[in-house]
């Protein structure tokens, strides 16, 4: 059996332990690899790992990263982050499943999550701009499935949420954008002051994992 990849996305500088949104989806994956037990798990830490800011004397065109060539002819600063950038890029395309946990900070996420998203919309290779023609996203070339986990500290009301959480509909509609058309969320509010508040939001939101899982075709 060939051996798939779950990509798990972290962006909380807490420690998993004291972080509501890690914690569950620490419960989510394992959830996940119960179920699907050809999947191997590759985590990346944005508040451990480097994440390059991009810089405009990286890229040839609009999202189209410059070529090696090109690239020799830069300062070795400049094309180590190059290689970062397609490095980060790659390995978001090798992987089937995607797991992103994140605390809502500001009604979206904190800024590292926007800086990898950055890194791995590239023109040719998540997605295309023809001339003419609305960009097209390149990773519907296989089934392929994301979870994003957020945790916030008071409970938005439905008909406030479209206003309210910007990072839910962000995160949705870039990652269709670049193909990945099965898209779900698994809120984690009202996480409080209290350590009782925080343990009843975890608990409630892992009690929806079962469910969230049968819709995961993959």
């Amino acid at each position: 059996m060939m051996e798939r990849k779950l990509l798990y996305i972290s962006v909380n500088s807490k420690p998993e332990e004291l972080s509501a949104s890690k914690t569950v989806a620490r419960k989510f994956i394992n959830s996940f690899l119960e179920k699907h037990n050809d999947f191997k798990v590759e985590e990346v830490d944005l508040y451990k790992e480097h994440i390059p800011r991009l810089e405009y004397q990286y890229f040839e065109d609009r999202n189209c990263v410059i070529s090696e060539e090109a690239a020799k002819k830069l300062p070795e600063k400049d094309q180590k982050e190059i290689r970062r950038i397609r490095e980060l890029c790659d390995q978001f395309i090798s992987a089937e499943m995607y797991v992103i946990a994140s605390p809502m900070w500001s009604l979206s996420f904190p800024a590292p999550l926007k800086e990898y998203i950055d890194c791995i919309v590239q023109a040719n290779k998540t997605i295309s701009f023809e001339k003419g023609k609305k960009p097209k996203g390149l990773l519907d070339d296989k089934k392929r499935a994301l979870v994003y986990i957020q945790s916030s500290g008071g409970n938005i009301p439905w008909a406030l949420d479209p206003i309210m959480d910007k990072g839910e509909n962000y995160i949705a509609k870039i990652m269709k954008t670049i193909g990945i058309k099965h898209v779900q969320e698994l809120k984690i509010d009202g996480t409080g002051t209290t350590e009782e508040e925080r343990e009843n939001a975890i608990k409630k939101a892992e009690e929806k994992i079962d469910t969230m899982m049968v819709d995961i075709d993959l």
